[in-house]
């Protein structure tokens, strides 16, 4: 049997949105910037997913702009705000970031901008009092993730909005507002108009679209500029011929899950959850990471205490179980996120990710709950710390 948990990496292209991109891989294939009837056709498809993406976020069509995935979004926001502001100042973002930001906002420090590495509570919480208290006269953007992809947790992204949009209206220089929606787009309900951000990030494959296509939203009137440069392509911002399957993917991906999410998520919510309870119940000295209750549906981190996770991870894999030591941008390395979590190092040595999708089922979590504990007693028998105990 083969069970794929390992849905937070990224997921199987849904059937539906296969089907739509086909024909533009081969009948309208035309490059959208032409002027003739295959250009045209290419235009309109991609006017019409610009419009369905903006619709399903909340956003105006001139909102949104086309990328090559998440990392490239993010970048664009940092960047791009940065260099449209024109000036070095201070900048706040957490220390359980995506690297996509994190290594950015590392970057931006050796290039003369102060930086602050917002902490988080024992669940992975950013406190909107600590960042009150970072801000500064010269501070110009803050970037704070929607959930964090290790652990799920929700930041309180209105919360920040509400606080940097009190503090913009006695300000003469605005703090710009970023998130990193990759995790929550199609599990949670966006609304960028509601959170109140300047700029959001999503990727297709992680919401059952194509890898390699994601969205960057900018509020209008917001700081931009490119970060690279070549034809006039999504209204000067991002150049390089619009890759017009992928985009009619990536709208119907999030048009399904925009349908569908409040059933899958329930769905998935009660899987990950019988999960949890089966390995508490079955496995002793495990730790869950995190706090399910204040996260997406779909992640569940728990350190195996005594093993190596790699370890753990090559056993079920040779069961049939693909899950995840945590981010799959950082295999190999300790997980910054559990380290800011203040989880002992020996523990996140032997933490898992678990991440579910539309397509798991009771059948799943049954058939892991049947061999985990075997792997698990296995590996401890082999463990030095384990046999101290």
């Amino acid at each position: 049997m083969k069970v794929y948990l390992d849905n937070s990496a990224t997921t199987s292209v849904d059937p539906a949105v296969v089907k739509e991109m086909l024909p533009y891989f081969e009948q309208v294939y035309g490059n959208a910037s032409s002027f003739y009837s295959f250009g045209r056709e290419a235009k309109a498809a991609l006017d019409k997913s610009r419009e369905t993406v903006a619709g399903i976020l909340g956003a105006k069509a001139d909102e949104i702009f086309f990328t090559s995935g998440g990392t490239e979004s993010d970048n664009l926001a940092i960047f791009g705000s940065l260099s449209a502001i024109g000036k070095k100042g201070h900048i706040i973002t957490s220390k359980i970031e995506h690297h996509a930001v994190l290594y950015s906002f590392e970057h931006l420090e050796k290039m003369g901008y102060e930086v602050t590495y917002l902490n988080v509570d024992k669940n992975g919480s950013v406190s909107v009092e600590e960042l009150e208290k970072s801000i500064k006269d010269n501070t110009l953007l803050v970037s704070i993730m929607h959930a964090n992809n290790e652990i799920g947790t929700l930041q309180p992204i209105k919360e920040i909005s509400t606080l940097l949009s009190n503090l913009n209206n006695a300000r003469k220089d605005k703090i710009y507002f970023h998130t990193d929606a990759v995790q929550t787009a199609g599990k949670v309900p966006i609304d960028v108009k509601d959170l109140d951000i300047d700029y959001l990030s999503l990727s297709a494959h992680k919401f059952n679209g194509p890898k390699g296509i994601g969205v960057l939203y900018v509020k209008r009137g917001s700081a931009i500029s490119p970060i690279m440069y070549g034809g006039h392509q999504e209204n000067g911002l991002r150049s390089g011929t619009e890759n017009i399957p992928y985009i009619v993917g990536l709208s119907k991906a999030l048009e399904l899950s925009a349908h569908s999410m409040a059933s899958n998520s329930q769905t998935i919510a009660r899987l990950r959850d019988k999960l949890q309870l089966g390995i508490i119940n079955k496995i002793p000295e495990v730790l869950i990471n995190g706090n399910p209750a204040k996260s997406i549906p779909n992640i569940l981190n728990a350190s195996f205490r005594y093993i190596e996770g790699e370890s753990l991870l090559a056993r079920m894999d040779a069961k049939g179980i693909s899950a995840s030591a945590g981010s799959a941008c950082a295999t190999g390395s300790l997980s910054h996120v559990l380290a800011a979590l203040g989880v002992n190092p020996v523990d996140i040595q032997g933490a898992v990710r678990f991440s579910f999708g539309h397509n798991n089922t009771e059948a799943d979590v049954d058939y892991v709950l049947e061999v985990l504990p075997e792997i698990v007693a296995g590996l401890r028998k082999m463990s030095p710390l384990w046999k101290g105990k």
